[in-house]
């Protein structure tokens, strides 16, 4: 309505019928109730729902507030010209919301924002899409982002630039780390348990057999492919983790495409060993566990 010339209606608190005669009606909130939104309305506040659960909420609220400093700057701004030029200010405020609306609507979505189809749609409404860590921070050294946090004395070139190199530093160490441990969990605990079950299994079909009985291989061919599998995988990861980079931004690089896709190609047998080997040889909490421990 704002972006046609103006707002002629909008929505109202109303109850929430909880179909119970007994209990009370419940004010309901007319405002934005979807949770796959990163930015909801919330009737008069924007929800931000997208930090990690393992980052600090500090970094993007220096970079929010920022934003929205500067874009209350501009509608000031705006408005100061529109008011001195003899427009009403309400006429003003109509006009400058209209504009935006116009320009920026694009970011409105009132859909899944967790599924496929939203990528798509926000490709054709010509919205960035940075997947990845490696892919976003970038943005820190636009010209346009630079300016912006030093215009309004937030922060100065080096320090942004210190912070896109930290950025950076975080990810490879938090990657590092990571694939250290699944090489090391592959070795030293996942393909020893596989071995020692692919041995009781050979043994027991070996002992079925001796005294004349049929005898399945299927439990053992599929384990020993599985560690076939796994040997493989843990093989790709070592030789991912043996590159040397130059700098800490080709590492990232380098840690994205190969180590990260060589950490999920050791899983993948993994899970699948967990499956099939005896649960009293198997080293680590199996997630029945973890989801229905006792």
């Amino acid at each position: 309505q704002i972006k046609a010339g103006g707002a002629k209606s909008s929505k109202t608190k109303s109850k929430l019928e909880v179909g119970v005669d007994t209990l009370p009606k419940l004010p309901r909130d007319p405002g934005d109730r979807n949770r796959t939104s990163p930015f909801a309305f919330c009737g008069n506040r924007f929800e931000f729902r997208a930090v990690g659960s393992g980052q600090s909420i500090g970094g993007p609220m220096i970079a929010i507030n920022t934003a929205v400093a500067e874009s209350l700057d501009y509608i000031a701004t705006k408005l100061e010209a529109a008011v001195g030029s003899g427009k009403t200010l309400n006429v003003a405020v109509q006009t400058v919301l209209a504009e935006i609306t116009a320009q920026h609507d694009g970011v409105i979505f009132s859909g899944n924002g967790y599924t496929p189809e939203w990528h798509a749609e926000a490709e054709k409404r010509g919205l960035p899409n940075y997947k990845t860590t490696v892919d976003s921070l970038p943005v820190l050294q636009q010209p346009e982002v630079i300016q912006l946090f030093e215009k309004l004395g937030v922060l100065t070139p080096r320090e942004l630039n210190s912070r896109y190199e930290i950025y950076f530093e975080q990810y490879v160490k938090s990657v590092l780390v990571e694939a250290r441990l699944v090489g090391k969990m592959g070795k030293t605990m996942i393909l020893p348990a596989a071995l020692r079950y692919q041995a009781e299994l050979a043994a027991g079909a070996a002992a079925i057999k001796a005294v004349g009985l049929p005898v399945s291989t299927k439990p053992l061919e599929q384990v020993s492919g599985l560690i076939g599998d796994l040997e493989k995988a843990l093989a790709v990861l070592d030789t991912a983790m043996a590159h040397e980079a130059k700098g800490v931004v080709e590492e990232a690089k380098h840690l994205q495409r190969k180590v990260l896709p060589a950490m999920l190609a050791v899983r993948a047998p993994a899970d699948a060993l967990e499956d099939v080997v005896a649960h009293d040889l198997w080293p680590l909490p199996t997630y029945q566990q973890m989801l229905f421990p006792g």
